[in-house]
């Protein structure tokens, strides 16, 4: 039986990361919850039939606890990280990572350094219609790619999502960011995944409702330009009724859409392939990012987790997203 503790429970996934370490009782024991709200703490505990306790070093401390799992507010995950690193504890951490790319890259040194298994919420790559488009890249199906668009929108600010017990996710001074940061780094990690690092961006980030204040961004849209010409776009908010189309790719010899939770494609380079109608016989979707987490914890398996220094890139490519949206340019990512 694996011991491990949640660090932080803030985060609107709390409660289903809480339902999917429950389910496996067989394997996994919840030893330990800490929060600085001791009430959250407690009502976590309750939830997980762990107890909660009134500082996270008791879990740092404890070597019978080999993982935590850190939903916090992003602006205690670099103390937390930091700690739970030095800890030997594997970890997961919801997504981004750091508060600001700096605090991101330290996280991720201290991780490597430590040699711990690690995981964040970037579920999204296991999407079937992600897996399928992946694999037609990496085969060259698409010839030369010149654009690709992905969009990652909810209602949010609309139906007033972060109101109550969330408000601090709409509160940038502590999120680090607003809405296009708070989606926009699942769409900016699915291009990140499939096609690297860009050279240069820029952003046009907006608040529409001030439902969370002026300074809570609530829609945008970024550019990206990679040093083999490819343009991609990434739109996110909160302030959307509807995401129907979600990715485009754009290429000299195949094109594809997934929309309605359906990729239509078609390549030169691929026999019976009909834009015409949906993709058949799509890849199995994985696990969601954090049950591929605790597959790694419990059983040590080789699963497929996000690379820490993969994760704090996003961070960092995030970071000058906003910085162009800010000074009106584009910024040359280092």
């Amino acid at each position: 039986m694996k011991k491990l503790a949640f660090v932080g429970c803030a985060h609107i996934h709390a409660p289903a990361f809480t339902n999917w370490t429950n389910e496996r009782k067989d394997s996994v024991e919840v030893a330990a919850v800490w929060d600085p709200n001791p009430e959250l703490a407690a009502k976590y505990a309750e939830k997980l039939g762990s107890k909660a306790v009134a500082s996270a070093d008791e879990i740092w401390n404890d070597p019978s606890i080999e993982g935590v799992v850190i939903t916090s507010e992003t602006n205690l995950h670099g103390e937390l990280v930091a700690k739970a690193a030095a800890a030997k504890k594997q970890m997961f951490v919801e997504k981004p990572i750091g508060f600001n790319a700096a605090e991101a890259k330290k996280m991720a040194d201290a991780v490597e350094q430590a040699g711990v298994i690690f995981q964040t919420g970037y579920f999204m790559r296991g999407f079937s219609a992600f897996q399928f488009i992946k694999e037609q890249v990496e085969a060259g199906n698409f010839g030369k790619i010149t654009r690709v668009r992905h969009c990652n929108c909810h209602s949010g600010s609309l139906g007033g999502w972060f109101d109550t017990d969330y408000r601090w996710m709409a509160n940038p001074a502590i999120a680090g960011c607003g809405a296009f940061g708070d989606l926009g780094t699942h769409s900016l990690d699915i291009l990140m995944w499939m096609f690297g690092k860009p050279q240069k961006v820029t952003g046009s980030i907006h608040v529409l409702t001030e439902r969370y204040g002026k300074d809570c961004d609530e829609y945008g849209e970024a550019s990206m330009l990679y040093s083999n010409g490819m343009i991609a776009t990434i739109a996110a908010g909160w302030v959307d009724c509807l995401n129907p189309v979600v990715m485009e790719v754009c290429g000299t010899e195949g094109h594809a859409v997934v929309m309605c939770d359906q990729v239509y494609f078609t390549s030169q380079k691929v026999e019976g392939s009909d834009f015409s109608k949906p993709v058949e016989n799509l890849p199995a979707p994985l696990p969601h990012a954090f049950n591929l987490f605790l597959d790694a914890f419990i059983d040590g398996k080789d699963v497929p987790l996000v690379n820490v220094q993969d994760a704090a890139d996003r961070n960092l490519v995030m970071e000058a997203i906003y910085q162009g949206a800010k000074e009106d340019r584009w910024v040359t990512i280092g």
